[in-house]
C-alpha cells in the first residue's frame, strides 16, 4: 500500500514537471517544419515565427496588411495559450523588401497604440514559404510582470526602448552607423533599467557589410569581461531600417545574482561570448555552426544536413554542462544561407526532439553564398542555431 502510495506521488510529481512545458497548438495551424506553434514554460510563452499567410494560404498584398496578418497569425498562438497580446514583452520582425521597413513599421505603430512590446526588426534574404514579412514573440504569463522602460531618443511610436518581462528585460533595437554608437545606445537603454551591460544575457548583433566582423568584436570585447560575455548571435543581414549598418537587441537580467555563464571543458574562455548564459531558469546559447572545435578546427562538412548535425552536437555540449538536454528546449533560431535547404535543415533538425519540438523561427538572413571549400579544406557555414532553454 505504501508502495501505491509512493508510486502515485512520483507520477503526479512527473506530471507536474512535464506541465512546465506544453506545445501551443491552435486548431488548423499546420507548421511547415518541426516546431510547435508556441511553448509556454515557466513564466513564458514563445511563439515561432509566424509568416503572414492568410487562412487560404495567400498573401495579403501590401507590407502593412502583410504585417497585420503576421501578428493575427501569433495573436492566435497567443490567444490559444491563454493569454493577449497585451502579454507579448518582445518581438523579432523580419522583412524581405528593404523599401517596405517604412510601411511595416507605421502599421506596427498602428497596431500596438500603446503598450507594445520590444521589438527588433532586420532585412533577410529570404523566408520560409516565401512569405515577405515573419514574426516571432514572446509573451508573459502575468500582465503584472510586463514593465515598459522610456528612454530619449527612442525608435517609433509604439516601440518602448525595452520592456521587463519579470526578472528579464528584453531590448529593442539599437541602431547606428558603426559598433560603438549602436553599443552607446544599449547602454543608456540599459541605464534607463538601472542594469549595466554585466547583466546582458544574450545579444543579437546585426551587421550589414558595411561593418566587419572584427571591428565589431573589437569594440564589443571592451564592454564585457573576458569570459563572462553574453551569449551571442552575431548575424549578417541584407539591410537594417533607417539606413543603420549595425544594431543589438538582447536580453538582460535584473539580478546579477541570477546571471550564470556556462562553459563546456572543450571550448576556451573567449573575450566576445559565452557558450550560454542562465538567466534565473532561463538559459540561452549561443548560435552554433558545423564547426569542428579542436587543433585543426574548421568546418569541413560540404553539406547542410552534415553541417546541421555538427551543429547540433556543439550545441548538445552546452546543454550537457548545465544539466539540460533538447528536452528543455523551448525556441530556437535557425539561419540558413539559403532557405531552398528548407526541406533538408528539417529532415536533420527533427532527429533531435521528442513529439514536442521547440517553437522555431528560419530565415535566410543575407543572399546565397558560393559553396566551395578554401586551401585548407574548409566549407562555408550553410546554417547556424541558436536556442532558448528552460531548467524544469
Amino acid at each position: 500500500m505504501k508502495t501505491s502510495k509512493l508510486l502515485l506521488a512520483v507520477l503526479v510529481l512527473a506530471a507536474s514537471v512535464r506541465a512546465e512545458k506544453s506545445s501551443v497548438f491552435p486548431p488548423g495551424v499546420k507548421p511547415v517544419g518541426p516546431y510547435s506553434p508556441g511553448i509556454l514554460a515557466g513564466d513564458s510563452l514563445y511563439v515561432a515565427g509566424q509568416g503572414a499567410q492568410k487562412a487560404d494560404g495567400t498573401f495579403p498584398e501590401t507590407p502593412e496588411a502583410q504585417l497585420r496578418q503576421c501578428l493575427e497569425n501569433v495573436r492566435t498562438v497567443v490567444e490559444a495559450a491563454g493569454l493577449t497580446m497585451d502579454h507579448v514583452v518582445y518581438a523579432q520582425v523580419y522583412v524581405k523588401d528593404p523599401h517596405a521597413f517604412d510601411a511595416v513599421d507605421h502599421a506596427w505603430s498602428a497596431y500596438f497604440s500603446k503598450n507594445g512590446p520590444a521589438r527588433s526588426m532586420i532585412g533577410v534574404g529570404a523566408l520560409p514559404q516565401n512569405t515577405p514579412v515573419e514574426v516571432n514573440a514572446v509573451a508573459v504569463r502575468k500582465l503584472s510582470d510586463k514593465r515598459p522602460v522610456s528612454v530619449a531618443g527612442g525608435l517609433s511610436a509604439g516601440v518602448p526602448a525595452a520592456v521587463f518581462g519579470g526578472e528579464r528585460l528584453y531590448i529593442s533595437d539599437c541602431r547606428g552607423e558603426n559598433t560603438a554608437d549602436a553599443l552607446a545606445r544599449m547602454g543608456q537603454v540599459l541605464q534607463g533599467a538601472h542594469l549595466d551591460f554585466a547583466n546582458m544575457v544574450f545579444v543579437n548583433p546585426y551587421l550589414t557589410d558595411k561593418v566587419s566582423y572584427e571591428e565589431m568584436n573589437r569594440d564589443y570585447a571592451t564592454h564585457f569581461e573576458f569570459g563572462n560575455t553574453p551569449a551571442r548571435a552575431t548575424i549578417q543581414v541584407a539591410s537594417l531600417p533607417a539606413g543603420a549598418h549595425i544594431e543589438f537587441t538582447g536580453v538582460a537580467v535584473s539580478k546579477l545574482s541570477k546571471r550564470r555563464a556556462v562553459r563546456p571543458k572543450n571550448m576556451e574562455p573567449s573575450p566576445t561570448a559565452s557558450p550560454c548564459v542562465f538567466a534565473g531558469g532561463v538559459f540561452y546559447c549561443s548560435a552554433k555552426s558545423g564547426f569542428i572545435p579542436g587543433p585543426n578546427s574548421g568546418i569541413y562538412a560540404s553539406t547542410v544536413e552534415e553541417q546541421v548535425r555538427q551543429t547540433m552536437r556543439n550545441l548538445l555540449d552546452g546543454l550537457e554542462e548545465a544539466g539540460l538536454n533538447f528536452s528543455n528546449v523551448v525556441a530556437a533560431n535557425v539561419y540558413l544561407d539559403d532557405v531552398a535547404d528548407f526541406p533538408k535543415m528539417n529532415g536533420i533538425y527533427k532527429l533531435f526532439f521528442d513529439a514536442t519540438p521547440p517553437a522555431r523561427t528560419t530565415v535566410q538572413q543575407y543572399p546565397a553564398g558560393e559553396r566551395k571549400p578554401n586551401a585548407k579544406g574548409q566549407w562555408p557555414t550553410l546554417e547556424q542555431i541558436s536556442l532558448v532553454a528552460v531548467k524544469e
